[in-house]
């Protein structure tokens, strides 16, 4: 009976024995030990393993080959566009105060109202000063009166001296009462254009066109021009045809896009959303750089009859500088970022090749590679996370084809 425990035993250790030898290599590799796990260590820790960012680090495809998107690099014409978050600012924002201490006699606009130059919006009390005017004018006719009877003054003097009958004393005092009178009419015109210009104050008219925002003030309220607190405004008149849409961009931009002005108008579009663009040239750039961001303020006018642009609101802006012949493109999602800079794995062969690039900027989900790609090669567009360095791959897609979405993940499992 113990014979036959002790061969059962043996039989089972036989088979332990057995099964751990077939399945070595791959018992060495997950215990750390052996010529296996030395490979994976290798691939692990490789130059282009470790370009990767954390967690996009693979084993040596163990798997079999990598199944990966791909696309090919092809150059076309592309336009060179810069694109920033923009700001839309009126050209012009006018503070509506009065100029005179006066009441409200009648307000002619409603608030937010669209407004031309030159319109009537307030009037006010212009009795006092219109009596004023009353007094000036009656005192203008008594000086032109005196002033016509001083001049027969000073003719009859020439004509007695002349004679001998008059006195040279007589003469000249009659010329100084002339000059006299003349100089206070002067006095008395200069009165009136300035009781005149008092009453311009009187009508306040939109001094630009656009649209007027709140109204503070209504009929029957009391004005001060000496009131410099914020609810001392009548109204403000925001100008929005055009109007401005302002946006910063990186310093480094700044030399190709005055060079791009100083050849002509440079295109701006601003996209409220997808569905409504609105289309204007570069107005000016501003003339020094903010130190604290590196960044450049720009301004460009837009037409907006339409009113499809306000005051205030965010837009994205795009700045055409010209078109790029025979550039190099590739889909923002072919390429990676590591401690090493941004990269894609090139297809050689069905096998990965990690390589370093030089992105010259990003547009409309296109990457334009300045260094790194030559026309013609095989990028991997989706299915880098399994990639490494010499990885063999199962291209998907056709090449030369740009895949319109990537394929989804196989099951697990």
């Amino acid at each position: 009976m113990g014979m036959v425990r002790l061969a059962g035993l043996a039989a089972v250790v036989v088979a332990v024995c057995g099964t751990a030898y077939v399945y070595r290599d791959e018992v060495a590799q997950r215990l750390g030990v052996g010529a296996a796990a030395k490979v994976a260590d290798q691939a692990q820790g490789s130059p282009a393993s470790m370009a990767q960012p954390p967690g996009r680090r693979g084993r040596a495809n163990p798997g079999g080959p990598v199944p990966v998107v791909i696309t090919t690099v092809t150059p076309k014409s592309l336009p060179v566009v810069i694109e920033a978050v923009g700001t839309v600012q009126a050209i012009a924002s006018i503070q509506i105060k009065p100029r005179l201490d006066s009441q409200i006699m009648k307000v002619n606009v409603e608030e937010g109202a669209l407004v031309k130059e030159g319109d009537l919006l307030f009037e006010l009390d212009n009795r006092t000063l219109k009596a004023q005017l009353g007094m000036i004018e009656a005192q203008i006719r008594k000086d032109q009166a005196q002033i016509v009877q001083a001049k027969r003054d000073t003719e009859r003097a020439d004509g007695l001296l002349t004679k001998g009958a008059g006195t040279v004393v007589n003469r000249d005092t009659s010329f100084t009462n002339l000059k006299s009178l003349e100089a206070q009419l002067e006095a008395d015109e200069a009165s009136k254009q300035n009781v005149l210009t008092q009453l311009s104050y009187t009508e306040i008219r939109a001094p630009v066109s656009g649209r007027i925002g709140s109204i503070n003030f209504k009929v029957g309220a009391i004005v001060r021009q000496s009131d410099n607190t914020a609810t001392a405004i009548l109204g403000t008149i925001n100008q929005i045809d055009p109007i401005f849409v302002s946006f910063a961009i990186p310093q480094v931009l700044l030399p190709e896009l005055r060079a791009a002005m100083a050849k002509g108008a440079v295109k701006v579009n601003a996209f409220v959303d997808d569905n409504l663009k609105q289309t204007g040239a570069m107005a000016f750039i501003e003339n020094t750089v903010d130190p604290n961001t590196g960044t450049v303020t720009a301004k460009a006018r837009i037409a907006n009859a339409n009113e499809g642009l306000w005051p205030g609101q965010f837009v994205r802006a795009e700045v055409i500088l010209g078109v790029e012949a025979d550039a190099l493109s590739l889909p923002s999602a072919a390429v990676q970022l590591g401690p090493q800079g941004p990269y894609v794995f090139v297809i050689k062969d069905n096998v990965a090749e990690l390589r370093q690039i030089e992105v010259k900027r990003t547009q409309q989900g296109d990457s334009i590679i300045g260094k790194g790609v030559h026309s013609g090669e095989v990028v991997v567009v989706d299915g880098q996370l399994r990639l490494v360095n010499g990885a063999a791959v199962a291209p998907r897609g056709v090449p030369g084809e740009q895949p319109r979405s990537a394929p989804k993940p196989p099951p697990r499992g």
